[in-house]
């Protein structure tokens, strides 16, 4: 196609958006383009997992994909900023409220909560679940390496890898998940625990929003599966076009309490620039 190139081994063309179904029957994937860094692993690993990805920030691409993917590096209070520079926030709003699947990774979690606090500082977030991201209570941070988590009964995005381990980088991490509104027409979120120093929370699943701490595209085959699990759900989009769960975090309930974790193994991939 005329005009366009490669970065970061996605397809990126300035004079069109993101064609649906594309050509090959793929689900389509847009990875947010607002300026975080080293997305090149998260392309490539969400086109072996089965989608056509394009990495762009353009409100089309954003809104009219099968899926986002909203990836992050470095601190909370600047990635706000730039998804703000770039109308992410109002966009990733509007996927949500209309049941459009969001994939949110590492600070891409975090942004999600009410609020972060770094280094005595509180920035506002997104506010799509209730909750503060602050620094873990560990001997030694960031929290950088293999370890296990404590998958919720009925998980989709987990299934095949529950006793799996993944891969963290970060520092800040959010450590209680309490709703004190529930009403019961809506589901429940599933809620995934890892622990380094302190229980804190290692992945969300709650209709079409979704969010992991740890980097599934660095966490080996596990990780694969992991995306391999939420490619192929946008392919199975439930009555409406919306998710297998309803979302909203005013319609939930308590997760379970996590229990501790065993030590990790495995290799370790090049850290992201930055840590969470």
């Amino acid at each position: 196609m005329s005009g366009q190139v490669l970065r970061d081994g996605a397809i990126v063309d300035p004079s069109a958006s993101l064609k649906l179904p594309s050509p090959e029957g793929k689900p389509t994937v847009t990875v947010l383009d607002y300026g975080s860094g080293n997305v090149r692993s998260a392309v490539r690993a969400l086109e072996r997992a089965g989608a056509e990805v394009i990495l762009s920030s353009k409100p089309e691409d954003v809104l009219n994909a099968d899926g986002l993917v909203v990836p992050g590096v470095g601190a909370f209070e600047t990635v706000m900023r730039e998804l703000k520079a770039v109308d992410g926030i109002r966009l990733i709003g509007r996927r949500v409220a209309g049941g459009r699947p969001v994939l949110g990774i590492c600070v891409g979690l975090q942004v999600l909560f009410e609020a972060g606090v770094e280094h005595g500082t509180e920035a506002e977030g997104m506010g799509e679940w209730p909750g503060k991201v602050e620094l873990l209570p560990a001997d030694v941070v960031p929290h950088m390496g293999w370890n296990t988590v404590k998958v919720p009964e009925g998980s989709k995005l987990f299934a095949g890898v529950e006793n799996e381990r993944f891969y963290f980088v970060h520092s800040y991490g959010v450590q209680e998940w309490n709703f004190d509104v529930i009403q019961p027409r809506m589901a429940a979120p599933l809620v995934t625990w890892s622990e380094h120093g302190a229980p804190f929370i290692a992945a969300v699943e709650n209709g079409p929003l979704c969010a992991t701490q740890f980097h599934p595209e660095k966490s080996g085959d596990a990780g694969a599966r992991l995306l391999h699990n939420w490619v192929e759900a946008l392919r199975r989009p439930a009555a409406g076009g919306h998710a297998d769960n309803t979302h909203h975090a005013e319609g939930s309930t308590a997760a379970d309490t996590p229990s501790g974790s065993n030590p990790a193994n495995g290799g370790t991939p090049a850290p992201e620039s930055g840590t969470a």
